[in-house]
């Protein structure tokens, strides 16, 4: 299986940066990994909200292929222990699609359409966390989650 993390607009933060290519490194030991940036709408601030979640949603449709399964970062979505994250990625791992793609949206969320197009949504916290810093936060998720599957030390309960 392969996973791909799309994100909406830039990461402008060296720090975070590093911190994304150091867990992205360490993934890629694991499965095929890529994170991918969907660039920020153009004239985006003469856009209603509505606009804005349309037509990034359309932007995030685009990258999928037939056969992938989609898993939106979303406040609203289910809360996971990093163990039971690690579950949910093993099982996907063994009978699941050949790419799963989390999705972490702009910054007013998703279309209609992408929801509709998901299979599932994660939420990382109760708190709010910036588009930017999630970024960061999911790669050492997913990076915890393969060690505890692989019964590596990193993780401590």
């Amino acid at each position: 299986m392969k996973i791909l993390l799309l994100a909406v607009g830039k990461t402008d933060e060296k720090y975070l940066e590093e911190g994304m290519k150091k867990y992205h490194d360490r993934i890629v030991h694991y499965l095929p990994f890529e994170l991918k940036i969907v660039p920020d709408l153009k004239n985006r601030k003469s856009l209603s909200m509505d606009q804005q979640k349309q037509m990034e949603g359309e932007v995030i449709l685009e990258q999928l292929q037939a056969g992938d399964e989609l898993v939106l970062l979303d406040e609203n979505g289910k809360h996971f222990s990093s163990r039971s994250f690690s579950v949910f990625l093993e099982r996907k791992m063994i009978t699941g699609p050949k790419r799963l793609v989390f999705v972490i949206g702009g910054p007013y969320g998703f279309s209609t359409a992408v929801y509709e197009r998901a299979s599932s949504k994660i939420s990382l916290s109760s708190m709010t966390f910036s588009h930017q810093m999630v970024r960061l936060i999911f790669l050492e998720q997913v990076y915890r989650a393969l060690s505890i599957t692989k019964g590596e030390p990193y993780h401590h309960d």
